[in-house]
């Protein structure tokens, strides 16, 4: 086990803890680096969906395992970031500019999603954030001047000053950067007031808003960023498919998006890159179980959407912290084996009495 003795204040809101972080993450983003010359083609462009989905993780896990607001509507902001960006580049806007673009107009509709959802929570805010994600789909399907409606828009490849990403390398490079710039700023909003704000909203609004927290700016703030981490990842899902339609985002998006972060870890980090993993591998998982499989079971329609139910209840039962949790318990076992005890992970909650009659 290792034990990190702190000696100063900036020692204890560094980023890496300590060397072995250093040495960890520096190898993944050398492998990630390396991971275009040493994997297949489709390989790579399984790589860069789940850098993309991560992005979008990164935006739900911030909303729901951050501030603990539930959201089944996510999906309407991937499509706003995915519809703004192909509206912007088939104009020339430089592709940067046009990200951007997509992340605010995405930010802009989290806020008007979010100032009416402060009344609700719980399962009340889920159904309107479901309510909104099918206005959002209908909007896409009848708004066939800039969406193309049900027939669909081509989205041309990212530009910037002549040079163009249109092939397979340089568009995981864009993913990546990306991916990592996203990475850093929730690290970074989390260690910041805003980001404890959140988490302490999470726990009990009684008790954040007795500390001086504002719920109602601070939920919005976070609707806000986490649409504009789904619209500009919208953004890297147009210019990947390139071709994106109103079918694409809705609500069965959405769950998916949820189960990712379950999945994942709800509350981590980590979490939304497990996720991703999950969600993009598990569909070539049950492709290749199919084979082996029973006839009636490998053929039968609906096999994905059991098996995705299946998994969703298996975590929620049996591993409420996710893959990142169970790879926490992992470790920790191993490291203070044999002194591991059963429920050292298990959550204490404390509530106001105010918190318990609601």
């Amino acid at each position: 086990m290792r034990f990190v003795f702190k000696t100063s204040y900036l020692q204890d809101i560094r980023l890496a803890k300590h060397g072995g972080h250093v040495f960890w993450y520096g190898l993944l983003v050398l492998v990630l680096l390396a991971a275009p010359w040493t994997v297949s083609e489709y390989w790579l462009a399984q790589l860069t969906f789940i850098l993309i989905y991560s992005v979008v993780g990164l935006g739900l896990m911030l909303l729901s395992g951050f501030t603990g607001l539930f959201s089944l509507g996510h999906a309407a902001f991937l499509g706003v970031g995915a519809y703004t960006e192909a509206a912007l580049v088939g104009i020339g806007t430089p592709f940067p500019l046009a990200m951007a673009a997509a992340g605010l107009v995405s930010a802009g509709v989290g806020v008007v999603v979010g100032l009416p959802a402060l009344r609700v929570k719980g399962i009340y805010l889920a159904i309107a954030t479901l309510s909104f994600g099918f206005i959002v789909v209908e909007v896409f399907a009848r708004w066939e001047s800039v969406t193309g409606g049900n027939a669909g828009k081509n989205v041309k490849p990212p530009q910037l000053l002549g040079w163009s990403a249109d092939s397979d390398l340089s568009f995981y490079f864009v993913c990546l950067a990306v991916a990592v710039l996203a990475t850093l700023a929730i690290l970074n909003l989390l260690r910041s007031p805003t980001g404890r704000a959140f988490v302490a909203i999470r726990d009990s609004e009684v008790s954040a808003q007795s500390l001086g927290i504002h719920l109602a700016r601070y939920k919005t703030l976070s609707f806000a960023i986490s649409a504009a981490l789904a619209g500009i990842g919208g953004s890297l899902y147009a210019h990947k498919l390139k071709f994106i339609s109103p079918d694409q985002f809705d609500i069965i998006e959405s769950i998916n998006l949820v189960l990712m972060i379950v999945v994942g870890g709800v509350g981590s980090v980590h979490g939304a890159f497990l996720g991703a993993i999950f969600y993009i591998t598990m569909p070539q998982v049950i492709a290749l179980a199919k084979d082996v499989l029973p006839p009636a079971v490998g053929q039968a329609p609906g096999l994905q959407g059991a098996v995705y139910g299946f998994v969703l209840i298996g975590f929620v039962l049996f591993e409420p912290l996710g893959i990142y949790g169970r790879w926490l318990k992992l470790r920790t076992y191993f490291q203070i084996f044999p002194f591991y005890r059963r429920g050292m992970f298990k959550r204490q909650k404390s509530f106001l009495k105010s918190d318990r009659l609601k």
